[in-house]
């Protein structure tokens, strides 16, 4: 039980605990709100994911073919938190007007709600790029995956993008954007080991022709 309660708020409460002490301060509103929803978020997922794509994602099986995006990303991403902390709470070096913040905290939550979505429709929802074969992988067409082939990919590059408004530092959407090349990245090298080695892949990705945004990629 006790894993069951702290799990799912070990993300918020890191995130929390860099942005907080390099701000100096915890009165900082639009903070509070981004980490409100990545909570709802990661509650939602302990909760009703499914439990076999939990342990994949905690614990990966063998065949990784991407061992560069995931340790880019926690680098860049405290990097990340701590600028916008040092931003937003000491220096004040830039300033995103509020409405921007406040249409950022909104995109965040729409963009979780996808990801959850995407999670909910898909058991193989790996933490990696790989083939999960002793899985039973197979493809999966429904959900948000009617729409675009990589929808979980496509709402956490949106949540980064809008999460970062929120959190109202120019300066830290820099290491954010290349966090979100290194997504773009990974999704292109999943696409093609996808269509490479899962079956009925190919097909899907015929029916279905766009990656992240439909129309355009």
């Amino acid at each position: 039980m006790f894993t069951f309660l702290t799990r799912p708020l070990a993300m918020p409460l890191i995130v929390g605990a860099i942005v907080f002490v390099a701000a100096g301060r915890i009165d900082l509103p639009m903070v509070w709100g981004v980490l409100v929803i990545l909570t709802l978020l990661c509650i939602a997922v302990a909760v009703f994911a499914d439990r076999g794509m939990m342990r994949e994602r905690q614990a990966p099986g063998p065949g990784n073919r991407d061992r560069f995006t995931r340790p880019l990303s926690v680098v860049l991403l405290v990097a990340h938190w701590v600028l916008a902390g040092l931003d937003v709470g000491r220096f004040h070096w830039s300033q995103i007007p509020v409405p921007l913040e406040i249409i950022g905290l909104v995109g965040y939550a729409l963009s979780l709600t996808i990801v959850f979505w995407a999670m909910r429709s898909n058991p193989y929802y790996s933490s990696v790029v790989r083939v999960q074969t002793e899985r039973g992988h197979s493809t999966v067409s429904s959900g948000p995956y009617r729409y675009v082939r990589h929808p979980g990919y496509a709402a956490s590059l949106a949540g980064m993008f809008f999460g970062g408004l929120a959190l109202g530092s120019w300066w830290a959407m820099i290491p954010l954007s290349v966090v979100m090349i290194a997504f773009i990245r990974r999704t292109i090298l999943e696409d093609r080991l996808l269509q490479r080695k899962l079956p009925g892949y190919a097909e899907y990705a015929r029916q279905v022709g766009y990656r992240l945004i439909v129309g355009v990629f």
